[in-house]
Order: C-alpha cells, then sequence, then structure tokens
C-alpha cells in the first residue's frame, strides 16, 4: 500500500510530481486564510483607533495596509507555493509579469491610501486655524491620486516592455486633441487650483455670487457647493464662480450701519440740536458698537431728516441686528421723554384769499 502511494505520489505532472503539487496546493491553501486573518486584525485595529478622539502614530499605517486587496493576497499565496515547483523560463517569466504588475497596483493602492489619510489627518488638525488648507486639501488629494496612478500605469508598461518614450511622445499630441475637446472640464480644474492658490475664499464663508447666497460647503474639483439660507444646495462650476462678483462675508470684521430717520417740521429748534447728541450716546451705549457720526443732514418734503453711521464690532448678522434693534427701541424711548415726534408722509392744504380776485386754493406736498 505504502509503495503504491509512494509510486502515485511520484507520477510527474506538468514537470513536477503530485506529491510537489500537493505541497504547493497545501501552502496555498495554509498561507491564503492565514493572510485574510491578518488583514481582519488589522482592519479591527484600525476601526478601534478610529473610535478614540486622540489621533494615534499607527492609524495612517494600519489603515494603508486594511486597503490590500484580496487579490493581492491569493497572488501572494500563490507565488509563495508556485515558487516551490519546477517551471519553465517562460512559464516563470508570465507569472512574473502578473505578479509584478499585481504589485505595483497594490503599491497604487498603498500610496492612495497613505495620500488620503495623510490628507485627512491634516485637515482635521488645520480646519479650525487654516480653513484655506480644509478647502484645498481636496483638490490636492485629487491631483495627488492621479499623479500616483500616472506612475503606476507608466511603471507597469515598461515592465511589460513597452516603450514609455514613444508612448509618452504619442500622448503628448493626442493629449492637445484631448483638451480641446475637455476645455470645460479642464476650465474649471484650471479654476479649481486658482481658488487653492488665490484663496478668494475657504470652507464656512459666507458668500454671496449673483443672485446666490449661501455658506461654502465643499470647494471641488469641478463645482463649489454651497448651503443657501433656505437650506438648498447650490452648485456653482468654478469657471463660472471666477467669472462672477463675489462678495465674501467670511472675511467681514466689522459691519458698517447707515440709517435715517425724521422728524417732524414743528420740533423746535433746541430739540433738533439735542437730536444728534442722544443719538451718540444710545449708540455709544451698546456693546461692540463704534459711533461715526450724526447729521442734521436735509429737509425732506415732510420730515426734518437726520443721518446716522455706526459700526458693530462683529461679522455675526444676528449681533448686528441685536444691536441695531436695542439702538431704535432706545431712541424711541428718548424721543417720547424729550417730546419729539417721529415724522410721517402728509400734505398739508393751504387756502388764501386775495383782496379783489376770487379765492385761490392751491396745494403743497
Amino acid at each position: 500500500m505504502l509503495n503504491d502511494l509512494g509510486s502515485w505520489a511520484a507520477m510527474p505532472l506538468f514537470k513536477n510530481t503530485i506529491l510537489a503539487w500537493s505541497i504547493a496546493g497545501s501552502i496555498v491553501l495554509g498561507l491564503f486564510p492565514i493572510l485574510l486573518l491578518l488583514r481582519k486584525l488589522v482592519r479591527r485595529q484600525h476601526d478601534r483607533l478610529l473610535k478614540t478622539e486622540q489621533v494615534e502614530f499607527l492609524e495612517i499605517p494600519l489603515e494603508v495596509l486594511s486597503k490590500t486587496a484580496v487579490l493581492s493576497l491569493l497572488l501572494t499565496a500563490l507565488f509563495a507555493g508556485l515558487s516551490t515547483l519546477s517551471m519553465s523560463a517562460s512559464t516563470w517569466s508570465v507569472f512574473r509579469s502578473v505578479m509584478t504588475v499585481a504589485l505595483f497596483w497594490q503599491v497604487g493602492l498603498w500610496a492612495c491610501a497613505a495620500t488620503a489619510g495623510w490628507l485627512d489627518r491634516k485637515q482635521r488638525r488645520s480646519f479650525e486655524t487654516n480653513r484655506a488648507a480644509a478647502g484645498s486639501l481636496g483638490i490636492i488629494a485629487f491631483l495627488a491620486q492621479l499623479a500616483i496612478w500616472v506612475l503606476i500605469g507608466l511603471l507597469i508598461l515598461d515592465n511589460l516592455g513597452v516603450n514609455i518614450t514613444a508612448l509618452v511622445a504619442g500622448l503628448g499630441i493626442g493629449g492637445v486633441a484631448v483638451a480641446l475637446a475637455l476645455q470645460n472640464i479642464l476650465g474649471d480644474l484650471f479654476a479649481s487650483l486658482s481658488i487653492t492658490f488665490d484663496q478668494p475664499f475657504f470652507v464656512k464663508d459666507f458668500i454671496v455670487v449673483d443672485d446666490f447666497m449661501g455658506s461654502v460647503e465643499h470647494i471641488g474639483i469641478k463645482s463649489t457647493r454651497l448651503r443657501s439660507l433656505s437650506g438648498e444646495q447650490i452648485v456653482i462650476s468654478n469657471a463660472d464662480l471666477l467669472k462672477s462678483r463675489l462678495r465674501n462675508y467670511g472675511r467681514m470684521v466689522e459691519r458698517r450701519v447707515v440709517f435715517k430717520l425724521g422728524v417732524t417740521y414743528e420740533t423746535p429748534t433746541d430739540k433738533l440740536e439735542q437730536i444728534s447728541t442722544v443719538i451718540r450716546k444710545v449708540v455709544e451705549a451698546q456693546q461692540d458698537t463704534r459711533f461715526d457720526r450724526c447729521h442734521f443732514a436735509d429737509h425732506g418734503a415732510a420730515s426734518l431728516d437726520f443721518e446716522t453711521v455706526y459700526y458693530v464690532l462683529s461679522a455675526d448678522y444676528n449681533r448686528y441686528m441685536d444691536r441695531h434693534q436695542a439702538i431704535h427701541l432706545q431712541i424711541h424711548r428718548e424721543f417720547e421723554q424729550r417730546g419729539i415726534d417721529f415724522a410721517y408722509p402728509t400734505q398739508r392744504l393751504l387756502l388764501e384769499r386775495s383782496i379783489g380776485r376770487p379765492d385761490i386754493a392751491r396745494s403743497a406736498a
């Protein structure tokens, strides 16, 4: 019986004995589950680190290893098993080329994962202190991954025996035609680079573009997304965005406020002289405000008009409205105490009697 088993194991099959094929298969079937288990343990450890508030040093290496593909693990196990067999030079060359392509592809996945992990970690660290970085990191990540895969593709082609020099020259000629066909997309891409380097706005800035307004949520490769005050999302292409006149309220440090009020023509002169002083005291009594001026500006059609200018030392719109409301309420209280009446649109009819002539009626606004 043993002799039969020995003779059976020694039988040749594709230049190797059945025993050699059995050993190779055992290596593959034993190593592949072990590699899958190791990847599962790495992913579990990575998920555990992500749940902690503190940013761990091993987060990025574990994230990179967790991106190992099942195909790469299978090819690694096959390589370990088949390396124990005797193969012809041509067969081994084909298998080695396949392994090299798979290795380059896996390196590309690891490099992209490392780049994305590092940029995401940098974004989380610098978001509160440098919002410009938060807006540009997405574009940088895309360009970095594009460069990685272009390099990986060239390395794979070079390994397969393709003349890279001639290929690059051909791509240069074909790239002109592609650029003409995709000029709108490329225009948005270059516009996104302009936004990245020129930094006309950051993420979370409140901007107004033509008839659209909202807070910047995301600066992408082709478009920028805004969240409007009414809740919907507004998507504007980067090229159109740079062509438009843009107001960035996120860069506002203080808000200039101008308002007018009118009093009746019957207001005595001594009370008119008090109005500017009263308004100045009211404005200066409010927090986060700086008084600029208040003047008797104009004789209106139905009122004596005063113009006031002051600054709210904050860009927050709600705070501005709170201060503005408090100022107007206090002005009403002060005018009531002094017997100063606010004007409202009126018309007065004057009747004149001329001696020896019929009555004349005329109206004056």
